[in-house]
C-alpha cells in the first residue's frame, strides 16, 4: 500500500472509509426496501429460493480475514461494476414491460443504480489512495476485453418469470455486498489490518 503510510494518508483513508461505511449502510437500507417492493410488484415471495444468478459476484468469501486492503477494494469494485450493469439491464427490462404503469418501482431502481455507481466511484478514490495510481482503469479494460472474447453466440433471452427471479437474486446479493463492503471498509480503516476474528459473511441481511 504505497503512499498509505503517512499520517495524512492514514487520516484520509479513515475518512474515506467512514464515508464509505455510511454509503453502504444507506444503500443496504434502500436495497432492502426495493427488494420488498420489487417482490410485491412482481408477484413474488421475497423469501423465495433463487438459484445463483450468472454474472452476480457472491459476497461470501473464504479466509476473509487474510485478504489485503487492496484485494478487498478490487473485489468490491469489480462487484459494484457488475451490479451497475445488472441493475441497468433490470431497469431497461422494467421500462420495456411496464413503462409508466409502475413508475415508482422504476424510480427506485434508478436511485439504487445511482448509489451503486457512486459507491464504485468512492472505491476508486480509495484505490487511488492505496496505490497512488489509476483507479483500476486497466483492470476494467481487461474485464471488458475478457467479456468480448467470451461473447460467442448470443444467449437465449430469459422468459418473463426468469427475469423476475433473476432480479430478485440480484437485489438479494447486492444487499449482502453492502454488508460485506461495510466490513471491508472497517477492516481497511484499522491501523493494523487483519487483527482479530472476522465475522461470518454468509449470514442473511
Amino acid at each position: 500500500m504505497a503512499g498509505a503510510d503517512s499520517p495524512s494518508a492514514a487520516l484520509q483513508r479513515r475518512d474515506l472509509c467512514a464515508r464509505g461505511i455510511r454509503l453502504a449502510g444507506k444503500m443496504r437500507a434502500d436495497v432492502l426496501n426495493l427488494l420488498e417492493a420489487y417482490a410485491e410488484r412482481q408477484g413474488l415471495d421475497a423469501s423465495a429460493s433463487v438459484a445463483a444468478v450468472e454474472g452476480v459476484p457472491a459476497a461470501a468469501v473464504e479466509r476473509w480475514d487474510e485478504q489485503t486492503g487492496t484485494q478487498r477494494l478490487l473485489e468490491n469494485l469489480a462487484a459494484y461494476r457488475a451490479f451497475r450493469a445488472l441493475l441497468a439491464q433490470m431497469l431497461e427490462e422494467h421500462r420495456e414491460q411496464l413503462g409508466e404503469a409502475d413508475a415508482a418501482l422504476g424510480r427506485a431502481l434508478a436511485a439504487v443504480l445511482l448509489q451503486v455507481s457512486a459507491f464504485a466511484y468512492h472505491l476508486e478514490e480509495l484505490l487511488r489512495l492505496e496505490s497512488r495510481g489509476p483507479p483500476g482503469e486497466e483492470r476494467e479494460q481487461e474485464e471488458e476485453e475478457e467479456e468480448e472474447e467470451a461473447d460467442g453466440p448470443p444467449p437465449q433471452p430469459p422468459g418473463l418469470f426468469e427475469q423476475k427471479l433473476r432480479g430478485l437474486g440480484v437485489l438479494r446479493e447486492l444487499a449482502q455486498w453492502a454488508v460485506r463492503s461495510a466490513r471491508d471498509l472497517r477492516q481497511l480503516a484499522k491501523p493494523s489490518p487483519g487483527s482479530g476474528p472476522a465475522p461470518s459473511l454468509a449470514e442473511s441481511p
